[in-house]
């Protein structure tokens, strides 16, 4: 069975970093995209960050450019968002997706599997 988890949210100062892992348990793990997602309370889910099944492409939505960065380590099945100068406004739980599409994707239903989610919460 998939799995996908989600680690390393909390609560942060605005300003400050996290660094999220998502961990698969897909055997064929690196020929995967992986994007990664965030729900804040009453709003759609929305795209954040994906990063082709390789790690060559990656991309972002425009709020989170330059602050956010994703990678990903096949090795260890485990794709990586680092989060740096945090604003309330990226208050949210945090969703990793795999996508057998492979290259960099944005949509939703493009990905197959979910994780559970991880709450980050960003505020003084």
């Amino acid at each position: 069975q998939v799995r996908l988890v989600e680690s390393g949210g909390g609560l942060v100062q605005p300003g400050g970093s996290l660094r999220l892992s998502c961990a698969a348990s897909l055997r064929t793990f690196s020929v995967y995209a992986v994007g990664w997602f965030r729900q804040a309370p009453g709003k759609e889910r929305e795209f954040v960050a994906a990063i082709s099944r390789g790690g060559s492409s990656t991309d972002y939505v425009d709020s989170v450019k330059v602050r956010f960065t994703i990678s990903r380590d096949n090795a260890k099945n485990t794709v990586y968002l680092q989060m740096n100068s945090l604003k309330p406004e990226d208050t949210a739980v945090y969703y990793c997706a795999a996508s057998r599409v492979g290259s960099v994707n944005t949509t939703l239903r493009t990905y197959d599997y979910w994780g559970q989610g991880t709450q980050v919460t960003v505020s003084s």
